[in-house]
């Protein structure tokens, strides 16, 4: 039985607001302690080789950058199957890798029960190791959501340190 639950940052730090998923997953491992069930995984731009993550999973949590076509800083989520069809035109070949996972999982009838993204509109994607000030002004609003999700999801989310913006 799958036992894991997976809270999964996508994204490359070193394409200004494309990066913010791994950002948001480090910055929960630094501020929560969280139940010993839930895996964090730097995600990257790994593509296919993020399949296991789905196969052995029973709830993932993906945190990204996602064009929603709303103005930069725009939070919004997205839940189950319609996550392939947002995903199919994206700001980044990450994206394409993600898709394929996820249809990949289908095909072979391993998808978890339950995936949910949380995204961010970026407004820059050019080389650079800062996020815009759009994206870095809600990023403690994602790590939010992603701490309510993991509590929605029956997961124990202890604050170790304060809030705090990152970059």
């Amino acid at each position: 039985m799958k036992n894991r639950i997976t809270l999964l940052g996508l994204g490359n730090i070193l394409l200004q607001d494309e990066g913010i998923g791994v950002h948001v997953v480090q910055a929960i491992k630094d501020r929560y302690s969280l139940s010993p069930d839930v895996e964090l995984v730097d995600g990257g731009t790994m593509g296919l080789d993020l399949l296991p993550i789905f196969q052995d999973s029973r709830k993932v949590l993906i945190i990204d950058a996602v064009d929603f076509g709303k103005p930069p800083g725009h939070v919004g989520t997205i839940e189950g199957k319609n996550i392939p069809s947002v995903l199919s035109a994206k700001l980044s070949v990450h994206h394409i890798g993600l898709s394929d996972v996820l249809f990949a999982s289908t095909l072979m009838n391993e998808t978890p029960p339950e995936v949910c993204l949380i995204g961010i509109q970026p407004k820059n994607l050019d080389v650079g190791l800062d996020m815009t000030p759009e994206v870095r002004e809600n990023f403690d609003t994602l790590v939010s959501m992603a701490i309510k999700k993991l509590a929605d999801w029956n997961v124990e989310c202890v604050l170790q340190s304060p809030l705090r913006s990152s970059k």
